[in-house]
């Protein structure tokens, strides 16, 4: 990255914005400004104080997370806590449950609602059998 672009403050905002997974449009509500707004501001080498502190405080960061944002320094600590784990392994995953007890518990929440819905099922059934009886009297 060279020293343009490090100083750049419309772009860092444009890549806090794209880490944040948050649209133009959304920053633009929060700011009470159009789009295109916030596409000017992204393209600004500068950006007035005031205005820095309210798209902080919309991205959820401070004026000097923007300021001295680093898109280099968030791979790295990205990829020092993927990789910094016991073994080497990518990913060090062991569930805090038993996914087999998880499994059966699903099974008979669905098992429930299941004789539930045809309980619901027969009742209706012999509601409406009831009234065709009741009908069939009248005739």
């Amino acid at each position: 990255m060279n020293t343009a672009t490090k100083n750049h403050i419309g772009r860092k905002i444009s890549r806090i914005r794209e880490l944040r997974d948050m649209k133009q449009e959304a920053l633009a509500q929060a700011l009470g400004i159009s789009q295109q707004a916030v596409s000017a501001i992204e393209n600004s080498e500068t950006v007035e104080d005031a205005k820095l502190e309210e798209i902080a405080e919309a991205l959820g960061v401070t004026v000097d997370g923007i300021k001295n944002f680093s898109e280099e320094a968030v791979f790295n600590i990205i990829g020092n806590t993927v990789t910094n784990n016991d073994n080497g392994a990518l990913f060090n995953y062991y569930p805090t449950f038993n996914p087999m007890d998880k499994l059966i518990e699903a099974y008979e929440e669905n098992k429930k609602l299941y004789e539930r819905l045809l309980q619901a099922e027969k009742d209706r059934v012999a509601y409406l059998q009831g009234i065709i009886t009741q009908n069939n009297r009248k005739i």
